[in-house]
Parts: structure tokens; sequence; C-alpha cells
């Protein structure tokens, strides 16, 4: 406004004295105001609903940024403050606040005399500045995103060197017309890649400013444009559709004969043992012989194993798939996942897309997620109000005919649940879940659960009072109270007796406690400490974040023990006999491979985890006869590794090759893609024609 009126005064002064010969106007000294704050908004959008929001204050060159949402009770909180250099690359960026567990975040960059400086939870570094880069923050906002948008719109190939290390690469995809209250915005889309294994979709505008953030399931969208989140969505999912087609197009290989694989042992999941050397024969995606020897492979491709060792495909059993993971997980050698609840249509039409062949991914047994509508709810699934609402829920996924079973979340009424179990019963579904707030697992057991889901669900009925509500991150914080429990007091034997007498299983997903107990600021955490060096750089600095706020030495000392008393839980329950299922609730892939081996620390011998991950998973599912284990006439599942599992179960992280029915991967072609550097070689394939 006041640059406005003073440009206006200004002009009729001089207008004055050019029609006023007679009097020569004053010389005059003008002051330039400085430029009012400018602040912009983005909504953070999660199913179909504002969350949260993006909030930018612009003055001068810095750029005062606050950004906060929740979903599920827990999200992120942030606050940063960012200065340009005239160069327009940051040139000071602290950050304060949260991240969605709680962990706290201090992180500041400086570019001071030719030197760039940097703190973060991984410690402190220095760099010198030798041509013009940028800085990748660890923890930080999207509004990252209209930092690095000028800055590479700027650069003649939209490339410029980063640090802490790596480069950052900005490459327009399309063009469209967004409509909202602030008029018509002609935006442009962007992929960014070089920091992360997936590239990152954005939308500016007509003068290069963030206009969006996308992804198939989350928005960050300028203010007035919410009603454009389903074109947006839709739009990521297109751009990660064609980029996962054109991978399954260059890695997925079918043969036109017989496949052979020779010198392999394979390991057998009812027997948990090894075999002798063995020539495995497929034709058509299914097994149709097993050879101990070299078997007579006339007419065949042939894959020597040199030795190695032929696994059954591995099952996740609590995954969330998307199409990004759907890859990722085939190339770890999961061919098989169970779903724990998801938006509904959007996993119809990935199920479709695999089961085309025009992406590739495991296979997907579903869960029906029923959450109850609270401030507090996960907006996943379907959300209900009444008992008659959840009923209805059950009855349309039994009608849909492809839902395995029911998963019940943390806001469901705890008096709403033995209808719904007995429902689900009656139209012939399973029943797992969360033990809905201010109840307890002991009730859920009773009410007729099959399986309960996430071992601190249940082990927190040991330490809460009533009235505690674990729809917050109270869930996670509480657990630091669980030394004080005696693992054969009689509290806990009751509900251990309970799971046994009522054949109740358990899914721990062992590893997402470990990360919640144990990653400490600093640290490479242990589930990532194998493979971390191979990733991108925002994932090695992922690494050496605490997921948990660690506020003193007693907390400290307390979240280790709790994750003591987690893996001595899991130790009485194998005891018992209570079956577990081994999954993640991290995406799979590599994070599976971490949950399989801790399983280790509660007395299971490597056989037994291969076992239960392949066959005995299958089998719990109604999937035994055709998946799980390497046998004639069963779906060819499998993948190949160097080293032998049963001796030491870190060799399922060094794939070879992984089978999928008709199709072979290998994952040394995919990684590249995720800008994960390979663990392994590509075998060689012989086709008929060049055998002897």
């Amino acid at each position: 406004m006041l640059n406005r009126f003073g440009s206006t005064a200004l002009a009729a002064l001089f207008m004055l004295g050019a029609c006023a010969h007679e009097v020569e106007a004053p010389a005059l000294d003008v002051v330039e105001a400085a430029p009012a704050p400018v602040t912009e908004t983005w909504s953070v959008r999660l199913f179909d609903q504002t969350l949260g929001q993006l909030v930018a204050t612009t003055e001068g060159n810095t750029i005062k940024v606050d950004y906060e949402f929740r979903n599920n009770g827990r999200g992120p909180t942030l606050a940063e403050t960012i200065t340009l250099g005239e160069d327009g690359l940051p040139a000071a960026w602290k950050i304060d606040g949260a991240t969605t567990f709680g962990n706290e975040v201090h992180e500041t960059f400086a570019l001071e005399g030719g030197v760039a400086s940097w703190t973060d939870t991984t410690g402190s570094a220095s760099a010198e500045r030798t041509e013009p880069a940028i800085y990748i923050p660890q923890n930080a906002s999207p509004y990252t995103l209209a930092i690095y948008a000028k800055a590479l719109l700027a650069d003649n190939d939209m490339t410029l060197p980063a640090w802490p290390a790596g480069s950052l690469t900005m490459s327009a995809q399309d063009k469209l017309r967004v409509e909202g209250a602030g008029g018509p915005v002609a935006a442009t889309v962007y992929a960014l890649v070089g920091d992360d294994v997936d590239p990152t979709y954005f939308l500016t505008d007509e003068d290069g400013d963030l206009f969006a953030l996308i992804s198939p399931r989350f928005v960050v969208v300028r203010e007035g444009y919410e009603e454009a989140d389903d074109q947006l969505k839709e739009l990521a999912t297109r751009l990660s559709t064609e980029r996962l087609e054109t991978i399954q197009t260059e890695t997925a290989h079918r043969f036109d004969a017989p496949l052979a694989i020779i010198n392999v042992r394979i390991f057998d999941p009812k027997a948990k043992a090894m075999s002798a050397p063995s020539t495995v024969k497929v034709e058509d995606g299914v097994i149709t012989s097993v050879t101990a020897g070299v078997a007579d492979t006339a007419g065949a491709y042939v894959v020597d194993g040199q030795g190695g060792s032929l696994v059954p495909g591995l099952a996740e059993m609590h995954g969330h798939m998307g199409q990004d993971a759907a890859l990722k997980n085939i190339a770890a050698g999961v061919t098989l996942v169970r779903d724990m609840g998801n938006e509904n249509a959007v996993l119809s039409e990935l199920i479709g897309k695999i089961e085309a062949g025009k992406l590739a991914g495991p296979r997907v047994v579903r869960s029906g997620f029923i959450e109850g509508k609270s401030p507090f709810s996960s907006n996943n699934g379907i959300l209900v109000n009444s008992e008659e609402e959840a009923l209805a829920a059950v009855d349309w996924y039994a009608d849909q005919g492809d839902f395995w079973q029911v998963k019940i979340y943390n806001s469901m009424t705890p008096a709403w649940v033995p209808a719904v179990v007995e429902r689900a019963k009656e139209r012939g579904l399973k029943v797992s879940g969360h033990v809905p707030a201010f109840t307890n697992a002991d009730a859920m057991i009773e009410a007729g659960y099959d399986e309960m889901t996430h071992i601190n669900q249940l082990m927190l009925g040991w330490v809460l009072a009533p009235e505690e509500d674990t729809r917050t991150l109270l869930r996670l914080t509480a657990l630091q109270r669980l030394p004080m429990v005696d693992l054969d007091g009689a509290e806990v034997i009751r509900t251990l007796d309970l799971m046994a007498e009522n054949g109740v299983a358990i899914d721990p997903t062992y590893a997402i406690h470990e990360a919640l107990l144990l990653s400490r600021n600093g640290q490479v955490q242990a589930g990532m400490a194998d493979y971390v060096d191979h990733m991108p750089i925002a994932v090695q600095r992922e690494a050496k974040a605490a997921w948990s706020a660690i506020g003193s030495p007693e907390e400290d000392a307390a979240y280790k023990g709790a994750f003591d008393q987690i893996t001595g839980t899991i130790r009485r329950m194998k005891d018992r006999g209570i079956f577990i299922v081994m999954g993640t609730d991290l995406g799979g892939a590599l994070t599976l491979h971490r949950e399989l081996e801790l399983y280790q620390k509660a007395g299971f011998t490597p056989e037994e985890i291969l076992a239960r991950a392949t066959f005995e998973a299958a089998d719990y599912m109604g999937l035994g006869d055709e998946l799980g284990s390497i046998e004639p006439g069963k779906k060819a599942d499998f993948f190949l590794v160097p080293g032998n599992p049963v001796e030491d179960l870190k060799a399922i992280k060094t794939i070879r090759l992984v089978s999928k029915g008709d199709t072979l991967y290998f994952p040394s072609e995919i990684y590249p893609y995720f800008g994960i550097r390979p663990f392994t070689d590509i075998p060689a394939v012989t086709a008929p024609s060049a055998q002897d």
C-alpha cells in the first residue's frame, strides 16, 4: 500500500511541474520504502481432507516458514528461517521443530567466506564452495521445493551439485491448467531427482513459484485450489505409473521357452533345511520339476546358480502397498504382501496393473480397514460413526469377494467390536486390529479377534490407566513404562494364555519398534547398517536420525529397556506356540530383511524364520497349495542368493535373481533407477540356441 500511494503522489508532482513552467519544482530526495512482507499459504491434503498448512512469509531476502499437519494423531511441526544470497541460493537455513514421531529437529546451514557448514542429527560438517551448489536439508518442509525450483530454473541444465553430497536435477514433465479461487493457473509439472530413491513431483506457476507438491495420496497445494486435489493426485499417479511402466518394460524378462536354474540348493520350508544341489525347471510361470543334480536342460533357458541358494518368495505380512513400494519389494525377493489397510479403489487399480503385467509387484492379500470417526482418525479405508455403519462396512468388504480379513483401528468404539467380529465371521472374514482407545488387548481377544496388530498395542494394556488415550503419540511414548512390567507376572500370563487358548496370532512389527525405541541421532540405525552405503544421500542421513524424542538419560535407558521387554514378550509367545506373523509396516522390501533378522533375538533359528516368512505365511492365509515352497505344480515365486541363509540369514540381502510366476527380475538392473548402488552381479542366462 505504501508503495502504491507513494508512486501516485510522485507522479502527480511531476505532472504539475511540467505544466507550470513559471515555477521550478524543487529537488526531492526520494527514499524507496521497503517491500511489504508477502505471505503465501498452501493446504496439506490427505484422504480428501485438509489436515494442515504450509505458510511462508517473505520479507526481503528472508523467508519464514511454518509447516504442520496431523493424521492418525501424529505429524511433523517445523519452523524454518531461510536467507537467500544474491545468487538466489540459500546462504543460511535454520530449522526447528519435531518429526512425525516426536524427534526434535534443530538443523542449521550457513555459507560464509566461501565455506558451507551445516549441523543436523548426523552431526556437523563443512565443505568449500568451488562452484554454485545448493543445500539439501535433512528435515525441512515442502517449501524446500520453492527454493530448489527457483535455483534450478536459473541454471542452464537445471542441475546443481548439492551439499552434503550428490546433485539435484529438475526436468519438466507436463503442463496443465488448474482452476481455483485465485483464477486459472497455467502450471508446469517437474520431477526432482537426486536426493531420494523416488522422484518428487511438483508444480510451479507462470512465474516459477511453487504451486503444489503432488503424490498419488498426499498433496500440498496453494490455498484456494483445494478442489484440484483429485486432479493433482491423478496426475501424480499417471507420472509415477508411466515411470514404473518404463522400468517394468526394461527390467521384466519373460522367455519363449522353459527356464532351468541349475546348480542351486533349495530351501525347503516344510523340512526347514537346504537340499542337495538341484535343478529347478519352470514353464509358463509354474514349477514343473525339482531334480537332484543337473537335469536335462535341452530347449530351456539356463541360469547357473553357481552353488547359491534358491529361496521361496518372502511374504510381507504388514504392508500398505503403493506402486513405488511394489517394485522395490520384488527387487528384495518379496513376492507376497498382506495389505493391512489402504484406499480401496487405489489398491484395486494397482492390483489390476500388477496382474496385467503393466507394473511389477507382489501378489496381494487384502485387509478391509474399518476406523471410527474422531479427531484422531486414520483417514483410510471406511470410517464409521455407529455400530450399524461398522456392520455395513464389514458387509461391503465381504461383498467384494477379494478381502481376507477386516482390520479394526484405534478410534473404533470398543462396545461395537463384538458385533463387528460376529458379523465378519458370519461373512467368512478373519478379524485383526489395533486395540481401540480406552480398552485393552484382553477385551479384544475375548471379543473374538483372530490376530493382534503391533505388539505395542498389546503390551500397553499392562501399563496404561483406563482413561489414557492411545489415539495420540502416547501409544508410542508410553512404551518407556514397559521396563516396570514383570513378564512372568499374572497380568502378562493372563494375556498370553488367552491368546494361546483362543488361537490368536500376533503381528508384532518388530523392526518398527526397533526404529522407534533404539534409533539415536548421529548413529546409523541397526536395521539400515547393512545397506545404507548403497542408498541416496537423503536415506543415508535418515539412517542417522532418531524417531522418538529422547529427553534425558533416564528416557534413553527406558526406551532401550522397552525394546528388551518386547523381545522378551515375543520369546514367551513363541514358547507358548502363539503364531507370530512377520511384517514391517515400513514398506517391506529391505526393511523386511531386518524384520526377519530380528527374530533371532527372540529365539527363532534362521530355518524357522525362513519357513515362517514363506510357506507358513502363505498357508496361514489359505495359499499354501500354490505358494510358499519350491515344488512342482506351484507358482514360480522364488529368489536366488549366492550364500546360504540357513547358515547366515543375512544372505537374503544379496539377491541375484527374483522370479514371480512367468517373469524374471534382476535386482541389479532395477536399483539404479532408484539411485541405489546394486548389491551383487547379474547372472548370465543362456538361451537354448547357445547350448551345445
